[in-house]
């Protein structure tokens, strides 16, 4: 059985919905799909999305800001369980975290924080926080790697990892999202038996993820890979396609995939 899981940063579910944008989410009908940064509760999507009726769906919303951040998994496969936390209930009330048990899998989808900000003692804060997250992130995934589980993770890493992977990699050194201190994060991630599903299957430069809504900077390609899938080496076999879909527009994020083999 071949399995197609799709991952995207809607930025507003609603939104996306109310002007279109998911007609193409229909149309495709992967098996799975996971969104961040939905902006809403379970009850407000209920009430707004129509068209998804054929899947099991499941949610985590902020409870400390309303209307940020928030996640969702839309699967054909009912979940033999979904936590919306790390597992100890830590972060939980962010909204940024669901972990979903399938026979074959763990998939965890996660909007991790962008520690970014124009005024720089907010920007140290909300760094601070973003590497406490991880870390909290890091030590789960060690746990799961050592145990052997097969884990897919997927969702809107905020972390550039190489310079290919950003149009302006020396520019962007000195900013959240490719920090030397946050590029490190994901080393960690890999060292512990995970891989980077895309760069399996391609290591050319320009496939970004992410563009700025400045300066027309999408048109011309000027942007980062954010977003990621990633996986244990006992699963990277049954990888058998990742890809990008920056022709998807609506939100500031393309869509990213893989095609699973289970």
């Amino acid at each position: 059985m071949t399995m197609n899981i799709l991952s995207w940063n809607v930025n507003g579910l609603r939104a996306r919905y109310n002007n279109g944008h998911l007609n193409w989410l229909q149309d495709e009908n992967p098996d799975i799909f996971c969104l961040q940064e939905i902006k809403a509760t379970e009850d407000q999507v209920k009430e707004t999305l129509n068209g998804f009726d054929d899947y099991y769906s499941f949610y985590s919303s902020s409870t400390v800001t309303p209307g940020f951040s928030g996640v969702a998994i839309y699967s054909k496969i009912k979940p033999n369980k979904v936590v919306d936390s790390f597992g100890d209930g830590k972060y939980k009330e962010e909204g940024r975290i669901l972990l979903a048990e399938f026979n074959d899998f763990i998939l965890l989808n996660i909007y991790f924080p962008s520690g970014a900000n124009s005024d720089k003692n907010i920007q140290a804060k909300m760094l601070h926080h973003k590497l406490m997250f991880y870390d909290r992130f890091l030590n789960l995934t060690e746990s799961l790697s050592s145990s052997y589980e097969k884990v897919l993770i997927c969702g809107d890493f905020n972390i550039a990892h190489k310079p290919l992977d950003l149009a302006n990699p020396k520019k962007a050194s000195k900013k959240p999202g490719f920090l030397q201190v946050e590029r490190a994060l994901i080393d960690r991630l890999i060292a512990q038996g995970y891989t980077d599903t895309f760069r399996e299957f391609t290591q050319d430069p320009y496939h970004y993820t992410w563009w700025s809504n400045m300066y027309n900077l999408r048109e011309k390609n000027i942007g980062m890979r954010l977003d990621h899938f990633f996986a244990t080496c006992n699963l990277k076999d049954n990888i058998k396609s990742a890809y990008t879909r920056p022709e998807i527009m609506g939100s500031d994020h393309c869509p990213i995939g893989v095609e699973i083999q289970i």
